[in-house]
């Protein structure tokens, strides 16, 4: 059912700096910032030869990354993102399985202009996967 890894993203204190060490240090190739409003965060994309690197820093009041960085206030790997061919039809034969969905169930439109649904942490050895339509 999941196909290629399509990202690992990382929770980040300091965008700028993040991006900073990605480019200057490791030579990547880091994109510019873009507002996520929806998911409440900020994201830039790290692009390499076989998947991509996504930072994620807190955008608005209520984002779910700030509190995920008053947990851990250095940063740390938040999630991994795997590509689906129809994440309805993955969702349905996850939740089948008894995975849960986070949130409503209804895919929401993702950073790459794509459908995309995260799954519990629990239900994955403690690791929050993202499901992303390819």
């Amino acid at each position: 059912m999941i196909g290629r890894l399509n990202h690992v993203a990382i929770a980040v204190p300091d965008l700028a700096a993040a991006a900073a060490l990605y480019r200057d240090t490791l030579g990547a190739d880091v994109g510019a910032p873009q507002d996520e409003p929806e998911h409440g965060v900020t994201v830039v994309f790290i692009t390499l030869p076989n998947t991509k690197i996504e930072l994620l820093h807190p955008l608005g009041e209520n984002s779910p990354i700030a509190g995920f960085l008053e947990k851990n206030p250095a940063g740390g790997i938040h999630h991994i993102c795997y590509e689906v061919e129809d994440i309805r039809a993955a969702r349905d034969r996850l939740l089948e399985k008894g995975a849960r969905v986070l949130g409503s169930g209804q895919p929401k439109i993702g950073a790459h202009g794509k459908p995309v649904l995260f799954l519990h942490p629990r239900d994955f050895t403690g690791t929050l996967i993202e499901l992303e339509q390819a």
